[in-house]
């Protein structure tokens, strides 16, 4: 089978090499990348995303992101997100008192975790849905976060009824929190596959199978 290519966004995000590294370890042919033809012809897209919602969203603009992101759902073409890359595809984000607009895919508000200790650094169990693509064979197992903003309240209003809700895996950190979406060709996570060992390599290796 020939290997899934897979455009890692290239927008001025840190730490993607550990990502680029971590989907050729599954198989994938990767390239690091903005360009157009690049981000819209992939088998598949992932955006990483590390920091601030604030730059992220900025980061995304500069290079046209947004439009090319929309371009790919509409047209059913797998796209995964990590971590604030998860965050950006809700409606906002609050940090420090600054409103930003996202991109708008899920309805829900990136908050400051309701815990104790911030930020949640380390490894934690989800509770993922039965029927799970990214986490078949790995519900089980625990993933590494590094974050002190999440959406922590959830609601999806299907107008259509032939409309299959998002599926949403939470985790908790001093209450509960969204740590995946599954929202057909989009997906995203709010921990850290490729810093989550063999169930994180796992989860790549499921989004692949699944690119066309």
């Amino acid at each position: 089978m020939t290997a899934r290519t897979v455009t890692v966004l290239d927008y001025g995000s840190g730490n993607v090499r550990s990502v680029v590294r971590a989907l050729e370890h599954v198989g994938a042919r990767v390239e690091l990348s903005a360009k157009p033809d690049d981000v819209l012809t992939a088998d598949g897209l992932l955006v990483p995303g590390v920091g601030a919602f604030q730059a992220v969203m900025k980061g995304l603009k500069e290079v046209d992101a947004l439009r090319m992101i929309g371009r790919r759902v509409a047209g059913g073409r797998p796209v995964l997100g990590i971590c604030v890359g998860l965050q950006v595809l809700f409606d906002e984000g609050v940090e420090h008192g600054v409103r930003t607009p996202g991109m708008g895919e899920w309805p829900g508000v990136v908050e400051r975790l309701r815990a104790d200790v911030v930020p949640h650094m380390g490894w934690n169990t989800v509770d993922a849905p039965q029927d799970s693509v990214l986490f078949d064979g790995i519900r089980d197992e625990r993933f590494y976060f590094v974050h002190s903003y999440g959406v922590q309240d959830w609601s999806f209003d299907v107008t259509q009824p032939a409309m299959k809700p998002p599926q949403v895996t939470w985790s908790d950190h001093g209450g509960p929190f969204i740590a995946a979406v599954e929202n057909g060709p989009l997906s995203a996570t709010q921990f850290h596959p490729e810093k989550s060992g063999d169930a994180g390599a796992q989860l790549l290796r499921n989004w692949i199978e699944g690119l066309r």
